[in-house]
């Protein structure tokens, strides 16, 4: 059976996209955003296919894409669309499928139903990307207790950019989840570095997730 993996975020704009590279590229996984909003010329897609091995065959189209750089459910009223999650045609695949989400938790996904909805509607275990800034430990903690409160299966956190322990380890007893990968800021992002960070974090993160490549 395809194992399927979501991709969250505490906040918009922390790193999730990074973090899907270099985690699909660390656990031999395909990579699917489902919902795109603006930057059309250089989506995310684009940009993790560039950056992993064999990267055309691993990135699946999205089942959405939209024109203006918003929140899904106000792109789509621009655009004249209804983002129904329930009707998407998921990607064809043998391996294990990270889907990426858009925003935090609870952003919208449409008029009213938020990423945190569609993540419990499929019953998606989650890997939730934090980033280390001033409020992170609170919008962290808020985002976990969201997806606990769901019953959703958060396998861990992925610690985007500078380094920070003493919150990582208040985050990490207080929600009583393991940091099952750091990624650093990348000063050259490139494939190189996506990849080399790759190996970097493979048998680590395979073994706290109990994973086999498929």
């Amino acid at each position: 059976m395809q194992r399927r993996i979501a991709i969250a975020g505490i906040h918009t704009g922390i790193g999730k996209t990074i973090a899907s590279a270099v985690l699909a590229e660390a656990l031999a996984a395909d990579y699917w955003k489902p919902v795109q909003a603006g930057s059309l010329d250089a989506t995310d897609s684009m940009l993790v296919k560039s950056f992993l091995t064999d990267g055309a065959k691993r990135v699946h189209p999205e089942a959405i894409l939209l024109k203006e750089p918003r929140s899904p459910h106000a792109a789509a009223k621009t655009d004249g669309l209804q983002i129904n999650y329930t009707g998407f045609s998921w990607p064809a695949t043998d391996k294990t499928l990270l889907i990426e989400t858009a925003g935090g938790v609870l952003s919208p996904m449409n008029d009213n139903k938020t990423m945190a909805d569609f993540i419990q509607h499929f019953n998606l275990p989650v890997l939730l990307v934090s980033n280390n800034y001033l409020g992170s430990i609170n919008h962290t903690l808020l985002s976990i207790e969201v997806l606990k409160n769901r019953g959703v299966n958060i396998l861990g956190l992925i610690m985007n950019g500078a380094a920070n322990p003493c919150s990582e380890e208040f985050i990490e007893q207080y929600a009583g989840l393991p940091v099952v990968a750091r990624i650093p800021f990348f000063e050259k992002l490139d494939s190189t570095r996506v990849q080399q960070h790759a190996v970097t974090i493979r048998k680590s993160l395979s073994e706290i997730l109990n994973y086999e490549n498929h």
